[in-house]
C-alpha cells in the first residue's frame, strides 16, 4: 500500500527553517489535482500557491489561435505561483497538471505573511525562482536549436527529477503538446529511444531503463538546468533527513 502524501514530500517545504515550517502547515491543504486540471489560466489573478508532492505541474505558454508550449515544469522539486510573492499577482502562462498525483495548496496572505518575514522562506523562495527562470531561458534555446530527439530525452530528465521512481504515466500526443511540435516527431523519436533499449513504450506507459544512456543522449540543455538547480537549492537527500511527522492538513 503506497504512503498518503505529505506536505514535507515536497522538497521545498522539507527544507524550510523549522519556525517557517511550523507557521504554514496548519494551513496547507492537501488538494487532489486530476491529469489536466487547469490550476489557473494565463492572466488570472491567483489566490494559492501549490507545492506539489507527487504530481508534476506543466506551465504553459498559450497562443491567441489556441496553441500551447510548455516553458518550465514543476514537481516536488518546487511551487506553483511564484507570481504571488514576486509582486505580480498573475501571469501570462497556464498551469495544468501533466501527471496526476496530490500537492498541498496555501492561500495567498499566508505566503506573504510569511515572505514578508524576509527570513529564511524568502531566501528560499528566490533561490527557487532562479532555478526556474534558469529552466525557462534554456528550454526556449532547446526548442530552438536541438532536435525533437534531445528535447525529448531532456524532456523526460526533467520530468523524472520531478517523480519518484523511473515511470512515467503520458501520451506521445500529450509529450508532443508540452513541446509544441508534431506528434508524429515524437512518435519517431520514442521510437527510435525504444529500439535502443533506453526507454520501454506501452500505451501511455514510459518506462526509463536506461537513466545513463538518456542523459548521454539529451542534449546539454538537461544538465546546464540540473546544475543550476543543485547550486541553488538545497540536496533532496539531505531535506528528507529533516522531515518531522506530518502534521494535521485539511483535504479535498
Amino acid at each position: 500500500m503506497l504512503k498518503a502524501a505529505s506536505p514535507e514530500d515536497n522538497l521545498l517545504i522539507a527544507a524550510l527553517p523549522q519556525d517557517a515550517r511550523d507557521r504554514l502547515l496548519p494551513h496547507l491543504e492537501r488538494v487532489n489535482l486530476p491529469l489536466g486540471k487547469v490550476i489557473y489560466e494565463s492572466g488570472e489573478t491567483e489566490h494559492y500557491v501549490y507545492f506539489p508532492a507527487d504530481c508534476i505541474v506543466s506551465l504553459l505558454h498559450v497562443m491567441s489561435n489556441g496553441a500551447a508550449a510548455e516553458i518550465s515544469m514543476v514537481g516536488r522539486e518546487g511551487i506553483v505561483g511564484v507570481a504571488l510573492f514576486m509582486g505580480g499577482e498573475s501571469t501570462t502562462s497556464r498551469a495544468i497538471t501533466q501527471s496526476a498525483g496530490a500537492a498541498f495548496r496555501l492561500p495567498s496572505q499566508y505566503l506573504k505573511d510569511e515572505f514578508s518575514r524576509h527570513g529564511g522562506f524568502l531566501d528560499l523562495m528566490l533561490r527557487y525562482t532562479q532555478s526556474l527562470m534558469s529552466q525557462m531561458a534554456q528550454t526556449a534555446v532547446c526548442n530552438r536549436y536541438h532536435s525533437i530527439d534531445q528535447q525529448l530525452c531532456r524532456w523526460l530528465l526533467l520530468a523524472l527529477d520531478r517523480l519518484h521512481g523511473n515511470e512515467l504515466t503520458m501520451t506521445q500526443e500529450r509529450i508532443a503538446n508540452m513541446l509544441g511540435v508534431r506528434r508524429e516527431g515524437v512518435t519517431d523519436a520514442a521510437g527510435r529511444l525504444n529500439r535502443l533499449g533506453v526507454i520501454l513504450y506501452k500505451r501511455g506507459h514510459i518506462s526509463v531503463l536506461n537513466r545513463g544512456a538518456l542523459e548521454r543522449l539529451s542534449c546539454e540543455c538537461y544538465a546546464v538546468v540540473k546544475k543550476e538547480y543543485d547550486r541553488l537549492l538545497p540536496d533532496p537527500g539531505a531535506a528528507d533527513t529533516n522531515r518531522r511527522k506530518p502534521s494535521r492538513v485539511h483535504s479535498t
